[in-house]
């Protein structure tokens, strides 16, 4: 089954289609030798096999009643998944609401449309809507390390995989898991393989975490074994998590036919996401305690030591009645583009006590890691950051942080999942 993943920036008229071949979808800048595509982020509300079957005067009309209708559909089934009752919404509210068509499956007739469909809402404006919260509860940020295992070689990073393809291609806007994915650029393919899952060295483990502005890994794994050469496949998945590499959840699925791979790989990883989800409700996924932030050994200090005069400044950061012990603090900021990289930095040295703010793990489009070096504790820092208007998620020495959008900014939030994709 191919899958193409439709977008629309100024509602159902104008589409942007993203060619799709074998299930695969071709995404601008996609070079098969360099890694791969960004990791999907737009964290849209996603209704999934809504079947469709109309008509028209010609395909055209008939494909574009039939999303229509997938849209009224899709909402009737989001709002009853989140207490709203069903109640249906005008084609206007929906057009400026929905942010992409995903096409599961579709048979297209001179003048009928047959099809199974997926429907992205914005979480903004649905959120609205319904009374919810656009951010949900999730965990903490978990970097995400897919191992495939073929023909006997298991691989990471070393190289592109149609596993790590398929955990790019999964959407998490309705995950509590707060996925890390690499896209197997720069060191990812040294630092991210399948040697690095099986050490148990926490030191070495909370190195690598701190290059990606993780607390915790996930391992999901696949073994895959076909029966012959474009044959039926056989895909034993399991969830594996931590440090220990300990076994959450396995299951076993299979397809008929080799080009069945990506819906093989789609479904697994699927369930995989929900075996994880599962363990988080019941506290099978604690963070480890070998992984938190071990502090420097404090040096002796003088006996004798300048006194700094009384100066404004943030409790815990800077001033007060003497000087305090310096702290590192990891940072993940969301860096749609370059600017907003330097006005994060520039905001972060603007604060008292900080003494520098680099970006050491750059992802324009994603999540980028800044590293702080501040005076004082990282308490401080949060509640400076939070004065200043920004929203932080997190705690010690690994904060989470976003722009609070402005009173108001309801329709410019929607605007922007709009042209996402």
């Amino acid at each position: 089954m191919s899958i193409h993943r439709i977008f629309r920036p100024l509602g159902l008229a104008a589409v942007l289609g993203l060619a799709a071949t074998g299930g695969f979808v071709l995404a601008q800048g996609d070079n098969p030798t360099q890694g791969l595509a960004p990791a999907d982020g737009s964290g849209s509300y996603e209704v999934s096999g809504v079947e469709v079957d109309v008509t028209g005067k010609s395909a055209d009309q008939a494909r574009y009643a039939g999303w229509r209708v997938a849209q009224r559909k899709g909402w009737q089934i989001l709002s009853r998944r989140l207490g709203g009752g069903g109640a249906l919404l005008s084609d206007g509210t929906l057009d400026g609401m929905v942010s992409g068509i995903v096409v599961e499956n579709e048979q297209i007739g001179p003048n009928r449309y047959v099809a199974r469909l997926g429907v992205l809402f914005s979480r903004a404006r649905a959120g609205s809507i319904l009374g919810v919260a656009a951010e949900a509860t999730r965990s903490p940020p978990m970097l995400t390390i897919p191992i495939e295992i073929s023909g006997g070689a298991a691989v990471g990073f070393e190289q592109k995989t149609a596993w790590q393809d398929a955990w790019l291609r999964y959407r998490t806007g309705n995950s509590l898991i707060d996925y890390i994915r690499p896209t197997g650029t720069g060191t990812d393919p040294l630092l991210l393989n399948f040697g690095q899952t099986e050490r148990r060295g926490r030191g070495w483990w909370r190195v690598v975490l701190d290059q990606y502005g993780a607390t915790d890994v996930l391992i999901p794994t696949v073994t895959l074994r076909r029966e012959w050469p474009g044959g039926p496949i056989i895909g034993t998945f399991q969830a594996r998590h931590g440090p220990d590499n300990r076994l959450i959840a396995q299951f076993t699925l299979r397809v008929d036919n080799g080009d069945a791979l990506p819906v093989l790989l789609d479904a697994g990883v699927k369930r995989l996401d929900d075996a994880y989800q599962a363990a988080l409700r019941n506290g099978a996924l604690m963070g480890d305690a070998g992984l938190a932030y071990v502090a420097p050994v404090a040096t002796p200090t003088p006996l004798e030591q300048p006194t700094d005069l009384a100066s404004p400044g943030l409790d815990g950061i800077a001033g007060g009645t003497g000087a305090t012990a310096g702290s590192v603090v990891t940072v993940q900021v969301d860096t749609p583009n370059a600017a907003s990289v330097t006005s994060t930095e520039s905001a972060l040295q603007a604060i008292p006590g900080v003494q520098s703010a680099v970006t050491t793990s750059l992802a324009l489009g994603g999540v980028s890691v800044v590293r702080v070096q501040l005076e004082g504790e990282p308490a401080g820092l949060r509640t400076a950051l939070e004065s200043r208007g920004w929203t932080v998620v997190g705690s010690g020495t690994t904060l989470r942080i976003r722009r609070a959008a402005p009173a108001g900014a309801n329709s410019q939030v929607g605007s922007a999942d709009n042209t996402t994709g």
